[in-house]
């Protein structure tokens, strides 16, 4: 659940980052929060095949 959470977080702190990228023209802001939100959103579907497999299992 700690994993979903952090996962979570890094999107939103991503999402703020490309916010503040485009409020201020700052392409480099702009990139590395997509590119954040691209990283949290790959960790969060391995999340969910995780918790696919453990349903499987039980």
């Amino acid at each position: 659940m700690n994993d979903k959470l952090e996962n979570k977080a890094d999107e939103l702190k991503g999402r703020a980052k490309e916010a503040v990228g485009n409020a201020t023209d700052n392409e480099q802001w702009q990139a590395e929060g997509k590119a954040e939100q691209g990283t949290s959103h790959l960790k969060q579907a391995a999340e969910k095949v995780k918790d696919a497999f453990k349903s499987t299992k039980d």
